[in-house]
């Protein structure tokens, strides 16, 4: 063959390319313009031996705020392990872990099962604790063939549209945060203070800055009880300022996760995984799919104190 004609051949030929490189490229289609995205030509139970690509995939996550893996057959070790290349595990003290699997906790619901009032809330995870989770990846075991959505909400975009008279008066505000006052309310009041004497009620700034971005953040949800630095003489007059007007705003600022502007609403399927930034989120999985089962899996990582 001649230098010429084997140029020509090599020119028709198929391209070469290694199998990192295919890992690596990433497709990524945002699902709106403020939040969500899903990440594509990804293998997820491999992606945790590949540092570039999970610095990618961190990246992402920072920008889109939550992000979905569809198709990822993947085995609850393997699962442990992507999760693990962000931080450490926790343990949660209600829901309990996989014996096998230290950090990963079972979230089956079926019809026997009775509603436990805790998932289909607005709320971000384990902010009872004072170091709130970093993230939480959520693997699809099985999923009702309609219904049982989840939503997510971009707190970074509900306070950045807060009136400005309203950002003020928040700016230095603290709020509580309680295991007891939710998890612990259904239970026999003995195990209810026990579990309050483990798990004090946490504080955190009403806007807490994000570690990573820099990004102001309104930080209540389902689990803030009560502001504790509210009954000031530039906040009360009267004893009618005091615990009514602490609580409309408490309310008023709860609600912002509703504002369907800061959300993504996704569909699940069977070995979907969603990874979401619970520094910047909130989430609520909608309960309406009785009487069919729903199966997850999730790993929550470990975060940082608020500030």
């Amino acid at each position: 063959m001649t230098p010429s004609s084997s140029a020509n051949s090599l020119q028709g030929a198929p391209a070469i390319v290694r199998a990192s490189a295919l890992k690596t490229s990433l497709r990524v289609e945002p699902l709106t313009c403020t939040i969500g995205a899903e990440i594509g030509n990804v293998d997820l139970g491999a992606a945790s031996r590949d540092a570039s690509l999970m610095e990618e995939i961190r990246r992402l996550l920072l920008k889109h705020r939550v992000i979905f893996f569809r198709d990822q057959d993947i085995t609850r070790a393997e699962h442990v392990a992507f999760a693990r290349h962000f931080g450490e595990l926790e343990e949660h003290p209600v829901a309990g872990s996989d014996p096998d699997h230290p950090g990963l906790v079972r979230i089956y619901k079926s019809p026997d099962t009775p509603n436990d009032r805790y998932e289909n809330a607005w709320h971000t995870d384990a902010t009872w604790r004072e170091k709130p989770p970093f993230g939480c990846v959520l693997h699809c075991v099985e999923c009702p063939p309609v219904g049982g959505d989840t939503v997510w909400a971009n707190m970074v975009e509900a306070y950045a549209h807060l009136p400005e008279e309203i950002k003020t008066k928040i700016a230095d505000l603290r709020a509580r945060h309680s295991i007891e006052a939710s998890f612990g309310a259904a239970m026999p009041i003995e195990k209810r203070l026990a579990l309050r004497a483990q798990f004090p009620d946490a504080e955190h700034p009403v806007v807490r800055t994000h570690p990573e971005t820099g990004e102001k953040v309104l930080f209540v949800n389902a689990f803030t009880t009560h502001f504790t630095n509210y009954h000031t003489p530039a906040n009360v007059r009267f004893g009618q300022d005091a615990n009514p007007g602490a609580n409309l705003l408490l309310n008023y600022l709860v609600s912002q996760a509703n504002v369907p502007e800061f959300q993504v609403r996704f569909r699940w399927t069977k070995n979907t995984v969603a990874f979401w930034d619970n520094r910047s989120t909130q989430h609520y999985a909608v309960m309406d799919y009785p009487p069919c089962h729903r199966k997850m899996e999730r790993a929550g990582i470990m975060g940082e104190a608020t500030f």
